[in-house]
């Protein structure tokens, strides 16, 4: 009883967390559709076909089916693909190829995760025009109102959403119950829609439309952003309530779809085909559904904002993006993070994207471009995982929807000239850091020339049994026992400082998201020990608690710190993001009193 008990609840914060994105699409997919497009008949059955044919492929095959089976310990996501691809490729090429294409669809997500709450917002307050006592607002009151929400959302998020989060499922829930219940009163008023349910209707479009129905779906593709949700949050929430989930919500979203395309069926001249369809059927309810679509709206924003942080997250602790300074929100869920750079990245986005656009249709007519490249680096490397595992039949399913991701991403590109190229600029913005912190890193590394294990035994072995050690246990991070940084020698050796007990950490980086375990490895010589931390790639570690169930309590830890001279570019920017980003111990946040960085200068 319990456990059916706690899978409700799990499915309920499934329809809260991952289904805002494609459950707000409703409120612009089809207005923008039609702006250019004539609401004939034939336009109108094969737009919605369409539609809902675009959300069985893309969504339940894609991703309910395909993407989620390939989870690991039930998380998904990007880096899970790339993770457990590593594991396969011997060829250090392909490495480097798959990593790159991990690179683009981090940043693409990022790009994708700025225009989200930006349409949204400006649709959801767009809606007051259908109102006759707001008919003649001025645009530019609608766009303050947009950014003031925008600001508030954003600023609010260093507080945590744990408190209010447990009401975002509920509120999602009568938002789609409404939906579906609006599209049903519609349906039942022009039940002539129903024959979009048949593909034959979206061939037809084709057919009758020829290049311009291509054009079209640039536009169709918008009812599918968030899709790319149920495999990313599956760690948080687990693959069996997100699929439950999907099951009312694809019913609710297919309602309301036909519903709107039963209402363009006999109101070709709609301009805002779900608000005056809402209006139509009963307009003393409009207010409240108003009310409630920018709350929808919000709670779609606040799920991408909190999805951005996990994918940072992610990136930060696989070593794809520097250490950010990360605030822990809830004292018991330490999934809850908060990470300020990011979070006011996203508001300066997001803000300037509104300014640019300043109309809904204007940005849903650019919007798509950096979700649909996403989409395609995702099937690609769902395609090289199901042929490393011989799972033939997956890998044919994968490899025709393939086909499907890059005609939706073709017709993307139509879009650049309309704005489109924003998001490409946006994504750029974390490519470009993520490449130069990364080449960066390889090249400070190389520099460093650390002194290999056994070279430094016969030092250490010498110094240890000679001078006059200090009291009390040091620490020194690691990154492999086999070579040790500069900055260690320096401190032993220079300047003879040696402790009783001296204590190497490493911590290393499984190929699974989850798990932490904790050892010392076999003593490396007297007074000297290796403590190893192996954890998930996406494990949130508590280290200073590591540190302290293994019994050791230092008086000092002593960490490298790297001062670049150099007279490159891009590495003079790595130096800058180097400066910029917090340490590795402020990043594990230990105690302050305790730590000692020491600076190794590079030329490089």
């Amino acid at each position: 009883m319990s456990e059916n008990i706690n899978d409700s609840k799990q499915v309920i914060k499934s329809i809260g967390l991952v289904f805002g994105d494609i459950g707000t699409s409703p409120i612009y997919t089809l207005t923008i559709a039609f702006m250019t497009l004539q609401a004939t008949h034939t336009n109108v059955l094969g737009i919605v076909s369409l539609v809902i044919w675009t959300l069985i492929l893309l969504v339940f095959i894609k991703y309910a089916w395909l993407a989620m089976s390939l989870g690991v310990k039930g998380e998904g996501g990007t880096i899970v693909l790339r993770e457990t691809l590593m594991g396969m490729f011997k060829s250090p090429r392909s490495k480097v190829f798959v990593t790159f294409l991990t690179f683009v669809g981090i940043s693409l997500l990022i790009g994708d995760g700025v225009i989200t709450p930006a349409i949204s917002l400006l649709s959801a307050v767009e809606g007051f025009l259908v109102l006759p006592a707001f008919q003649g607002t001025p645009q530019y009151i609608l766009i303050l109102l947009a950014i003031i929400i925008a600001i508030m959302l954003f600023s609010f998020q260093k507080n945590g959403t744990d408190k209010v989060a447990k009401t975002f499922g509920p509120i999602m829930i009568v938002w789609f119950l409404v939906l579906g219940l609006s599209g049903i009163m519609s349906i039942l008023k022009y039940p002539d829609i129903l024959w979009a349910l048949s593909p034959y209707y979206a061939l037809e479009f084709f057919f009758e439309n020829g290049i311009h129905a291509f054009f079209s779906l640039s536009i169709v593709f918008l009812c599918a952003t968030g899709s790319e949700a149920l495999f990313a949050d599956m760690g948080h929430l687990g693959h069996k309530p997100i699929i439950t989930a999907w099951y009312f919500v694809f019913v609710a979203l297919v309602l309301n779809y036909l519903g709107q395309g039963a209402y363009l069926l006999h109101n070709s001249d709609a301009n805002f085909v779900l608000f005056e369809m809402v209006y139509n059927i009963a307009s003393i309810t409009y207010i409240p559904f108003l009310l409630l679509c920018v709350v929808a709206t919000i709670i779609a924003s606040q799920a991408m904002i909190s999805g951005m942080f996990s994918i940072v997250f992610q990136a930060i602790r696989t070593r794809i993006m520097p250490m950010f300074k990360i605030d822990y929100t809830s004292p018991h869920l330490r999934s809850q993070i908060y990470i300020g750079t990011v979070n006011w990245f996203l508001l300066v986005c997001v803000i300037f994207i509104i300014l640019i656009f300043k109309e809904s249709k204007h940005l849903g007519a650019a919007y798509g471009l950096a979700v649909a490249g996403d989409m395609a680096i995702t099937g690609f490397l769902m395609i090289l995982i199901f042929y490393f595992k011989k799972n033939y039949i997956k890998l044919i399913a994968a490899s025709l929807l393939i086909f499907v991701d890059i005609t939706f991403l073709m017709a993307n590109t139509t879009k650049i000239h309309l704005g489109g190229y924003w998001s490409i600029l946006i994504s750029l913005i974390p490519l470009i850091l993520i490449i130069i912190y990364n080449i960066g890193n390889r090249r400070v590394y190389k520099a460093l020339r650390p002194m290999a294990l056994k070279k430094f035994l016969d030092q250490y072995n010498d110094i240890y049994q000679h001078e006059k050690k200090i009291k009390g246990t040091a620490i020194f991070f690691i990154r492999d026992i086999s070579f040790i940084p500069p900055y260690i020698p320096l401190i032993f050796f220079t300047n003879n400082i040696i402790y009783q007990d001296n204590v190497f950490v490493s911590i290393i980086n499984t190929n699974d998201p989850f798990g932490v375990k904790s050892s010392f490895k076999q003593p490396q010589s007297s007074g000297l020990r290796v403590f190893e931390v192996e954890a998930g790639y996406m494990e949130m570690i508590n280290l200073e608690e590591i540190l302290r169930k293994a019994s050791i309590n230092p008086k000092v830890i002593f960490y490298g710190i790297e001062e670049i001279v150099t007279t490159n570019i891009s590495m003079k920017i790595f130096s800058i993001i180097k400066k910029l980003a917090p340490s590795f111990v402020q990043f594990y946040k230990l105690p302050s009193n305790k730590v000692h960085g020491v600076i190794t200068r590079l030329d490089i």
